[in-house]
């Protein structure tokens, strides 16, 4: 008996370590579509609602019609990126893109085990069913529209994704840039909200989730100014990648952050060369910058 608890073990092992050693790209390619965006935008909201997620907002990136995302969570997903205190109400949206050029619509999402593995790191073993169930859904909700097993954008292993930062020196997941702090949650919160109400800093509300019982709340927020936002950085480091926008802001208590840019657009976009990553050098900062003006 003792032999064959040893021998499940060690199986039990070898399949984690082979999980873990497996690369994880960041996007995954649905179709190259002959439908319109608007055709495909119904379809795919469609399928994501029969298995249940929800669609909490969508818009056009740098307001090109040709270019959209829409962005969904589920309720399962929600209640697991709550616990997770280091930022992880980070990782309860998902995205679909949508980059309609020559007549053809190309249709890819994030793929939430890359996101998951990288905003959750360890924590992701503690709650690996779920998170894997809920990956597991995105792909049976799409799959009618496509094959849904072509990753693109780069690979990297779970280990990495967990400990990712682009160059030395840079930042990581755990490093944030503090935005502001509030007198309390609640004036936070009401400040944010007004100033995405007013399009201030030339931004667009995209989505928001409010978690009220943990003081914990996330924006997706589109950067429509045409000097320094999405128009002028996208084309320069991809827009097959769109699925990773819209930039978040998170509420932590009375404490507003980001992840820092050098962190998040690197990780979005991984095959960067450090020549490209160079000419959006003013990006961080500038994205920065909107987000502190959120913030007042």
């Amino acid at each position: 008996m003792k032999t064959l608890r040893y021998i499940i073990c060690l199986l039990i092992a070898f399949i984690s370590i082979g999980l873990s050693a497996q690369e994880l790209s960041p996007y995954m390619l649905v179709a190259e579509s002959d439908l319109t965006i608007e055709s495909a935008e119904l379809k795919i909201k469609s399928a994501l609602e029969n298995q249940g997620f929800e669609l909490i907002g969508d818009y056009h990136v740098a307001g090109n019609k040709a270019r959209k995302v829409i962005v969904y969570t589920r309720k399962d997903l929600k209640e697991i990126a709550a616990q997770i205190k280091d930022r992880g109400a980070l990782g309860a949206a998902l995205k679909v893109g949508l980059k309609t050029d020559n007549g053809l619509t190309k249709i890819s999402y994030l793929n939430p085990e890359y996101l998951f593995q990288a905003y959750f790191m360890d924590t992701y073993d503690k709650y690996s069913n779920g998170l894997s169930k809920i990956a597991s859904d995105v792909e049976k909700a799409l799959s009618p529209l496509g094959d849904v097993n072509k990753g693109f954008g780069g690979a990297m292993t779970a280990e990495d994704l967990r400990k990712y930062h682009y160059k030395i020196m840079m930042p990581y997941f755990t490093d944030p840039v503090e935005l502001m702090e509030f007198g309390s949650f609640k004036e936070g919160l009401s400040t944010i909200e007004n100033n995405l109400k007013n399009n201030k800093g030339a931004t667009l509300k995209v989505y928001s989730l409010i978690f009220q019982d943990k003081n914990i709340a996330v924006w997706g927020v589109g950067l429509m100014s045409q000097e320094e936002g999405e128009k002028e950085f996208l084309p320069i480091i991809g827009e097959d990648n769109l699925a990773a926008l819209p930039y978040e802001i998170i509420l932590q208590g009375n404490q507003a952050t980001m992840l820092h840019g050098r962190y998040r657009l690197a990780l979005h976009w991984p095959e960067l060369s450090l020549g490209t990553f160079m000419k959006i050098k003013s990006t961080p900062g500038d994205i920065e910058d909107v987000m502190v003006e959120l913030c007042k």
